[in-house]
């Protein structure tokens, strides 16, 4: 936008007429004072918005269980070709199926204070932009992965969309507390679509994988639920945290966490991982094991203290990652 005073005299010394001032915004912390917001802090503004809605952080996660297994289907490191072409679909398919949750969600976003900054929930992404936005990821996401990758790549990040977008936000959110159990299941796909884009199918290795994801996403994702249990009771949607009590949900998860580190150990007959390998995930194991139990004790005695259910949320992540490198380094290792 080009600048000028607000007045300008021709030569004659007449007034020429007003021409529009730029568009003011207020400085952060300068209360009243203004800055001219230019056509470039607009653009800025609004892909970040759009990439806002892809829930980048999400997808980091999704993505450091991928590589891993490219690794270990590999038995060394892929192309470097290969693993580019695997991530960056790998990355626009979640961001698709992530926008389209937040076009569904909007509503229930707009009461939820942990979601309520959402483009789709203030206004500033339309819901009509936000749906094309979705769908047009997807559709780049599944044809450049059917093109560069392979086909079962594509077909199974498909399937990945459909659960996270169909099973789990239009089906099971907001009816039932085990939502996050079956719906979780999209989170584990990486790791299949991942094998096959170095393989070109599916075997029991990374089928144990899966499974390790899949009991491992109940144990991150309630302590969360804790946290925000009332933001989840206001919008209605029946987590396992917003019906039951803190004691049965900790129990659940250290249910599922024995089930998470048997697969874990699986894994070493099943891929022919090594003792060091072994060691770690028993150890990994073993350390977020006694952060659920120690949920639990708080839960069934108060006089101990707060629940701490966020340190669990940080400590899932921090396990699933440890995890994840240990299967990368496993490969390597001349045992």
């Amino acid at each position: 936008m080009r600048l000028s005073s607000p007045l300008s005299v021709d030569d004659a010394g007449a007034s020429a007429a007003p021409t529009p001032r730029p568009r003011l915004a207020a400085a952060p912390g300068e209360g009243a004072a203004a800055v001219p917001v230019t056509r470039w802090a607009r653009v800025r503004r609004t892909v970040g918005a759009y990439v806002a809605l892809t829930k980048p952080r999400v997808i980091e996660l999704l993505l450091v269980t991928t590589l891993p297994t490219m690794i270990l289907a590999q038995g060394g490191f892929p192309s470097l070709g290969l693993v580019l072409a695997t991530l960056v679909g790998g990355a626009a398919a979640a961001g698709s199926a992530n926008v389209l949750n937040c076009y569904i969600d909007r509503d229930i976003d707009r009461v939820m204070n942990r979601t309520k900054r959402r483009p789709t929930a203030t206004g500033e992404i339309s819901p009509r932009a936000a749906l094309l936005f979705g769908l047009t990821l997807g559709v780049v996401s599944l044809t450049w992965l059917w093109l560069v990758v392979n086909p079962a790549s594509a077909w199974l990040t498909a399937g990945a969309i459909l659960i996270y977008v169909v099973g789990y936000t239009m089906i099971l959110k907001r009816r039932t507390p085990q939502n996050i159990v079956w719906g979780g299941a999209a989170g584990c796909m990486p790791v299949l679509i991942g094998w096959s884009a170095v393989t070109g199918g599916v075997s029991w290795t990374p089928l144990v994988l899966f499974g390790v994801i899949f009991f491992w996403t109940p144990p991150h994702y309630w302590p969360l639920s804790m946290k925000f249990r009332k933001d989840y009771a206001a919008a209605g949607v029946p987590m396992l945290p917003v019906v039951a009590k803190d004691a049965k949900v900790a129990r659940e998860m250290i249910a599922y966490t024995l089930a998470m580190i048997a697969c874990t150990l699986l894994l070493v007959p099943v891929a022919g991982m090594t003792w060091v390998y072994a060691v770690v995930a028993t150890a990994l194991g073993a350390w977020f094991l006694w952060s659920c139990v120690t949920l639990l004790r708080r839960a069934n005695d108060p006089a101990r203290g707060r629940l701490r259910a966020m340190t669990v949320f940080h400590g899932s992540i921090t396990y699933l990652t440890l995890l994840s490198v240990a299967i990368a380094v496993d490969v390597f290792l001349p045992l």
